[in-house]
């Protein structure tokens, strides 16, 4: 492949599958050196084939993981076997390429039963397309790794294109399971699967903790995505017809950002939070803030919506410092008065209902002491949800005040950036892809830090 078409395919179809990857440049290359090696500093280089005298070097924040290279030398294998047919047609050329990444995705996850794994796949797409009853369907399959049933009556390929079939399963509860060979074993309900760690959205979490090492979940959604689970974990995705690899640990790691006063355990709730807005296509802003970034992050923030006593008494510290200057002295009265009250008789004084009734439903938990349900929920409202270092929450459904047109990209975009100064601003698109802003004091707007898809 030429360096030129391997560039583009690298760009376009290969980079957006790893979160937080970049390009950074090239080196030179030997036919004794591999297509695939980890390099320095979390880096990778690749090349298409042994006898190119290039690879591009791809870089992102956290090191490469062994299942991920697995993907990438099965990305290559199938690529290089295009390439070897002669006088494709570009644009049936480019469907045979993405096709190729569907089918690493099933070698990577399924090993001697990927070709099962990547008919079902295929089978689920197609029912992405359609619709029952005039509605789409939400559907999933648990592919066993590890059985065998004596009697094969029944092939997914008979089955699986009937109408009667996706009338089996909802995709999260229940599930229709087929042997490695694509037989059918039966019907497995979720409702009281043990209750084992996982990293997925919650509305997924039984099929995430039902799928350790030998067992596959896919999962087709109403919304067309096709999801899929294993070792505990939401590893691919296919939304929006593209695919997605999942590297939780990588983007909980980059919530870090230069700071070393965050709390994993905080960064993890965030991010999982980030995951189920985006799967539950409600949107969303949350910011994590560094350490002692909160009292110059509440000057984005109107009073009436903070939700902790000690971040009322900073803003009011804030407010009254600014009255006190020369500019400010026809309003410093005004602002003094506004102020004058204890923080709850502020709020009752204020009629902040909103915020007295979160108060209530949250009673001092921290963000990550909540339940996934509620986080989810608070997340979902209007306005930006901001939480301390340590997991305080500041504020939820909160109106930000920013300057107006400084930032094209829409109301959460604008809000993210503007608050990005002061940690990991998250952005959760309706679409439901995740977009993470931070500051640089080398760039004077805030740049992208991930994007989750």
């Amino acid at each position: 492949m030429e360096k030129d078409k391997f560039y583009v395919v690298l760009t376009n179809l290969i980079l957006p599958l790893f979160t937080g990857s970049i390009l950074v440049g090239e080196e030179e290359s030997s036919a004794r050196e591999s297509e695939i090696a980890l390099g320095k500093q979390n880096s990778i280089l690749i090349k298409p084939n042994k006898a190119a005298d290039y690879r591009f070097v791809i870089k992102r924040g956290r090191a490469y993981q062994p299942f991920e290279i697995s993907l990438l030398k099965n990305i290559l294998k199938e690529l290089s076997e295009i390439e070897e047919t002669a006088g494709l047609d570009p644009t049936y050329e480019l469907t045979l390429q993405e096709k190729a990444i569907e089918k690493a995705v099933c070698d990577s996850v399924a090993s001697s039963a990927a070709s099962v794994m990547l008919g079902l796949v295929t089978a689920l797409t197609r029912w992405s397309n359609r619709t029952y009853e005039g509605k789409h369907v939400d559907f999933g399959i648990i592919l066993n790794l590890s059985e065998n049933v004596d009697e094969r009556e029944l092939h997914y390929s008979n089955i699986i294109s009937n109408d009667f079939f996706v009338l089996l399963s909802d995709g999260k509860d229940s599930f229709v399971e087929f042997n490695r060979e694509g037989y059918l074993m039966g019907y497995v309900s979720l409702s009281k699967v043990r209750n084992y760690a996982t990293t997925a959205p919650n509305q997924f979490n039984f099929v995430a903790r039902y799928c350790g090492d030998r067992k596959i979940g896919i999962v087709l959604t109403e919304n067309g995505d096709l999801l899929i689970f294993k070792n505990r974990t939401l590893m691919f995705s296919k939304r929006r017809g593209k695919w997605n690899i999942y590297s939780h640990e990588e983007v909980i790691q980059l919530l870090s950002y230069r700071s070393a006063h965050t709390l994993r355990e905080v960064r993890r709730a965030v991010y999982l939070t980030a995951l189920d807005c985006s799967f539950k296509y409600s949107g969303g802003i949350i910011v994590y803030l560094k350490k002692d970034a909160a009292y110059q992050a509440l000057t984005h923030v109107n009073p009436v919506d903070i939700l902790d006593e000690k971040y009322y008494e900073m803003k009011k510290q804030s407010e009254l410092e600014e009255a006190d200057k020369l500019y400010n002295l026809n309003r410093s009265e005004g602002i003094k008065q506004y102020y004058s009250d204890s923080y709850e008789d502020f709020l009752a004084k204020n009629c902040c209902f909103k915020t007295i009734c979160l108060k209530q439903i949250i009673q001092g938990k921290k963000f990550h002491e909540l339940g996934r349900q509620i986080r989810e929920e608070i997340t979902a409202m209007d306005g930006a949800t901001i939480v301390d270092y340590d997991g305080t929450i500041v504020t939820a459904g909160a109106i930000l005040k920013i300057e107006a047109g400084s930032i094209s990209g829409g109301g959460r975009k604008a809000a993210a950036m503007a608050l990005a100064k002061y940690g990991v601003a998250l952005k959760i698109s309706q679409d439901g892809e995740i977009q993470g802003f931070v500051s640089d004091k080398k760039q004077p707007v805030p740049k992208l830090l991930f994007t989750v898809n």
